[in-house]
């Protein structure tokens, strides 16, 4: 599978990702994207930059930190520290095709102007 940034200065494939898509409407994630962060799941270990001269990374807590280009500033990653997996924002991916909403994480913070999401099962908190 493959995925890259909106201006080309981060490119990656990953052998395999989970086929469910999690939307966190925390209010850090809805800051960093614009709305909400939608993401599948993968082991870092599985992936590859074909480019990464743009790749950034932000320490966004103590325990976790976002991967973003630099260049165009489109939100790629959310790591937490010394973990395995990565999440990959699913709007990276160049073919999403099998993949579906799993489930919406941190619904207690989502922002004011949009109703609690009736397409997945939805959690208060993580």
């Amino acid at each position: 599978m493959k995925g890259r940034c909106e201006c080309g200065a981060v490119a990656f494939e990953v052998d395999h990702v989970r086929d469910t898509v999690t939307v966190c409407h925390c209010s850090q994630c809805r800051r960093t994207s614009g709305h909400l962060w939608a993401s599948t799941h993968a082991s870092f270990d599985s992936l590859r930059f074909s480019a990464d001269e743009g790749l950034r990374w932000y320490a966004s807590s103590d325990i976790a930190k976002r991967g973003f280009c630099a260049q165009c500033g489109s939100s790629l990653f959310y790591r937490m520290n010394d973990e395995d997996g990565i999440g990959i924002a699913a709007g990276s991916l160049e073919d999403t095709t099998g993949l579906r909403l799993g489930k919406h994480i941190f619904v207690a913070d989502k922002g004011a102007y949009y109703p609690v999401p009736d397409d997945a099962p939805v959690h208060e908190q993580g």
